[in-house]
């Protein structure tokens, strides 16, 4: 499998180098050049369904004895043996928790095994890299957790100072890993995420200090993604589910990595009949949706951080496959929304690519409250508030006959003013963390300026 940028112009590159490049010498995304079609009949645990899943995009680069043991030695670290069990919520209407990973969050499930296939790169090329992401909460943990303890990987996260929760911050700074360095940036995640594209594209800085990503601009990170959706399937028909007429995935959505690996779950033949596309305030997303134009609009602060974003870098993926795969016009287009704030797609684009499969909703705080209480005290479970939008949006698009499966995209613990709030009930930490609020704190406040930022990244990397 060979890997081509959005943009156009970058080369095209085989996996490993795609995965290590991060983002594109071109600022483009990485996709592969053809769409595999799943492998028939593919079954088992976790671990092999992953394997299977992936391979196709992997190729001969890592050997199937390899792969096998890199998603062996990922998903051992969940606490459910199932790594994202599918549990009810209501008549037709199912939970995937995404959130037992070491970190709480979705981002465990790639960043797990992001870490292990670094760690196994970099000790066949005998190199070294420093890793650079930006998290709008949960990225970052996630993305620390998984390379702590490797020994060719230095890395330093960007998240926004007061922009992230208690324990979201506290599961980055409480990190005791001489490899591990966290800047809290003045400014908003869409700041955090300009620094690390500007980062990128400063082609001398990136190449002395062999930057690499861990955002979902990493195409390793939507592969393996792209598997719970297929696990959630087969765990319904398991559970004696009728799939025939297909299943709908609501998710909750930021940065449109998340919904977009449901997409390319489809494009490989799982039988998915909707994408419901959940957002908060920061709508961007759903005003799209309802409009066909891309607007952005000032990131207003919610009790859902995490899609606080109004730069959904993921969407540039699917905005290349709308446009045919034509690097020049994606590039322009993105251009205008950087100059203008806006761009518009054709409505046979829209037609043709989005309407027959992305629905959309959205949930402001006073909803996402209301909607944590209600499941509580009809179900006993407790939600946070991303899974809540994600909820809201399930039940608005549900369809009789059609199993819907809203993404639970972290533990409640990891929010709990908002769940306390909602529900009177304070959540509880798993007694792995159960002391993170006793551990001390390291960080580095920055100013929102590429030199300063820079400056803090070059003193890391040591390259």
């Amino acid at each position: 499998m060979r890997y081509v940028s959005t943009r156009g112009s970058a080369p095209v590159l085989g996996f490993a180098d795609t995965v290590i490049a991060g983002l594109a010498t071109d600022g483009g995304l990485y996709v592969p050049e053809t769409w595999p079609v799943a492998p028939e009949h593919i079954s088992g645990d976790y671990a092999k369904l992953a394997a299977d899943v992936m391979s196709p995009y992997i190729g001969d680069e890592v050997s199937a004895e390899d792969l096998a043991s890199l998603c062996a030695a990922a998903y051992s670290t969940f606490r459910d043996p199932r790594v994202t069990p599918l549990v009810p919520l209501e008549q037709g209407h199912w939970m995937l928790e995404l959130f037992h990973g070491p970190t709480l969050a979705f981002k465990d499930v790639a960043l797990q095994f992001l870490g292990k296939l670094f760690d196994h790169l970099l000790e066949i090329r005998d190199e070294r890299i420093t890793i650079v992401g930006a998290t709008s909460g949960d990225t970052g943990s996630a993305a620390i957790d998984g390379v702590k303890n490797c020994s060719r990987v230095k890395i330093v996260i960007l998240y926004p100072h007061g922009r992230v929760s208690d324990v979201q911050r506290r599961q980055m700074t409480t990190v005791n890993s001489p490899n591990v360095t966290t800047l809290a940036v003045d400014g908003t995640f869409d700041d955090c995420q300009d620094l690390v594209k500007a980062m990128f594209n400063h082609a001398e800085f990136r190449d002395r200090h062999r930057l690499s990503a861990v955002n979902s601009i990493n195409w390793a990170r939507i592969m393996a993604q792209v598997v719970y959706y297929f696990s959630a399937i087969q765990q319904l028909a398991a559970n004696g589910e009728s799939i025939g007429n297909g299943v709908s995935f609501s998710v909750p959505t930021g940065n449109f990595g998340n919904v977009l690996s449901g997409w390319i779950a489809r494009r490989m033949g799982a039988p998915i009949r909707h994408l419901v596309v959940g957002s908060n305030s920061n709508d961007i997303l759903t005003r799209f949706f309802e409009t066909h134009e891309m607007r952005a609009r000032d990131v207003v602060p919610t009790l859902s951080p995490s899609m606080d974003i109004q730069v959904s870098s993921n969407f540039e993926r699917l905005l290349f496959e709308m446009n045919g795969r034509d690097g020049g016009l994606t590039t322009e287009q993105l251009q205008r929304f950087r100059s203008a704030g806006s761009f518009a797609v054709e409505a046979d684009q829209y037609d043709t690519w989005l309407a027959p499969v992305f629905r959309a909703a959205r949930c402001d705080d006073t909803q996402t409250t209301a909607m944590i209480k209600d499941v509580y005290q009809s179900t006993g479970q407790m939600i946070e508030p991303h899974t809540a939008v994600g909820v809201l949006g399930g039940r608005t698009h549900q369809e009789d006959g059609v199993p819907m499966v809203t993404l639970a995209t972290a533990h409640a613990a990891k929010f709990p003013d908002a769940v306390e709030r909602a529900t009177g009930r304070r959540p509880e930490l798993p007694a792995h963390i159960a002391d993170l609020f006793d551990r001390p704190e390291r960080a580095t406040r920055v100013a929102n300026d590429l030199a300063a930022v820079e400056a803090e990244v070059a003193a890391v990397s040591g390259l």
